[in-house]
């Protein structure tokens, strides 16, 4: 049994009516039915910098979009997510739409565990000089821009050249990811509890063409080399325009989410192909 939430942040997508709605109607039940604190605002609110030190428990209304931003900002804050998913696939949430009244008598009622993520940190490096830094739930991404031609990525794994890579670009992917882009690039699945990174290169032509599965206290360093645009992504929400000679160090996050589980643990894989497969 875990401790009973009392402060709750719902959050829904700006841009999605209907997230809205739902959103309102959680707050409202919390409220009203179950005797607690609400509020309702958009996840772009909150990642504006909205403070978040008197919330205890986060909701994110929407998809799995949705869920990457709710998530980060509960790995920002230490607060627990239940997702309610409104999308199409749904990795990332526990309760679908006509569920989530349950969901959350069972959150205030202490009856739901906590599953911890790790996520995927990636500083953006020119000329010794740190430009920024970005913590990721799915991936960072070092790719090409709108041109249809490879970058090459010089790829070190704690101080140890590894090889360069001539590639549309590289996934550095936490478990969570694995089921994402990395996914689609070919890489493997790992159940979400484990604490690694992958790294998995995008069409890559005469280089190393498998994926590399990385402890969690390795370090990276990604040298980009190209005469065009590239570009550093983070959870495909965040872009960074990347120039000749940057560099890109990638690591484990200090920072870790948990996510809230209703089913049993075994879910992951039960729920798996039910996901990856379209009727």
């Amino acid at each position: 049994m875990n401790k009973k939430p009392r402060r709750f942040l719902i959050l829904h997508n700006s841009q999605d009516e209907r997230s809205e709605a739902v959103a309102q109607e959680i707050s409202v039940c919390l409220r009203t039915l179950h005797g607690m604190t609400s509020e309702c605002i958009t996840s772009s609110e909150a990642e504006d910098g909205l403070p978040l030190d008197n919330v205890d428990f986060l909701v994110a209304v929407g998809g799995d979009g949705n869920m990457l931003r709710v998530g980060r900002l509960g790995g920002r804050c230490g607060c627990p997510v239940l997702g309610v998913n409104l999308g199409r696939v749904g990795f990332l949430p526990q309760a679908e739409l006509d569920d989530w009244p349950d969901a959350i008598a069972r959150i205030v009622s202490g009856d739901f565990w906590l599953e911890e993520r790790i996520m995927v940190y990636a500083e953006h490096w020119r000329e010794g000089v740190c430009l920024s830094g970005h913590h990721s739930l799915n991936e960072v991404v070092v790719t090409r821009g709108a041109l249809a031609r490879p970058v090459h990525l010089e790829a070190w794994i704690d101080s140890s050249k590894l090889t360069t890579y001539t590639a549309d670009g590289l996934i550095v992917s936490t478990p969570t990811g694995s089921t994402a882009y990395a996914l689609a690039a070919g890489g493997p699945i790992l159940p979400p509890d484990l604490r690694n990174l992958i790294m998995i290169p995008i069409a890559p032509h005469l280089s190393i063409d498998r994926a590399i599965v990385l402890a969690e206290g390795t370090k990276i360093d990604l040298t980009v080399y190209t005469d065009h645009e590239a570009i550093l992504s983070s959870d495909g929400q965040i872009e960074i325009k990347l120039q000749d000679g940057d560099s890109v160090k990638v690591s484990a996050s200090d920072l870790n989410v948990s996510f809230v589980r209703l089913q049993d643990r075994s879910y992951f894989y039960r729920n798996l192909t039910a996901r990856l497969v379209f009727k």
